[in-house]
């Protein structure tokens, strides 16, 4: 079930993470804003803990379900990326490279969903 898209897909979830983690003591320390960030630490640093749990997934469905958990939390920080944003806790210049990154992150998460019930239905028709 590992193919190269899938380990980049690991690797940028966790590169993603270890950002987040670096912008949540940014807004702590600098803005003195606790709650929005906190908010987006949560579902920012799940992203790559749902996609390392697909990845030892039981079954293509499991494995399935861990990505859709993950394309969840990767739209929940793309909100509060833009609400950071909207409130001006954040300048366009600080929003636009994380906001660039989990827009990707999801893209790629919603790819990988794709190609696993592609592979699900090939192996349906191919066993009927």
């Amino acid at each position: 079930m590992m193919n190269e898209k899938k380990n980049i897909l690991k690797d940028k979830s966790f590169h993603f993470a270890v950002r987040i983690y670096k912008l949540f003591k940014y807004l702590n320390e600098s803005k003195k804003e606790f709650v929005l960030s906190k908010q987006l630490l949560r579902s920012g640093t799940s992203i790559g803990a749902n996609i390392r749990e697909a990845y030892n997934a039981s079954s293509k469905a499991d494995f399935i379900n861990k990505l859709s958990i993950a394309q969840k939390e990767a739209d929940e920080s793309i909100y509060w990326l833009e609400l950071l944003k909207e409130v001006d806790l954040l300048t366009q210049e600080e929003s636009n490279s994380i906001y660039g990154e989990a827009v990707e992150l999801l893209k790629m998460i919603r790819s990988s969903i794709m190609t696993a019930k592609k592979n699900i239905q090939n192996i349906s028709k191919k066993t009927v």
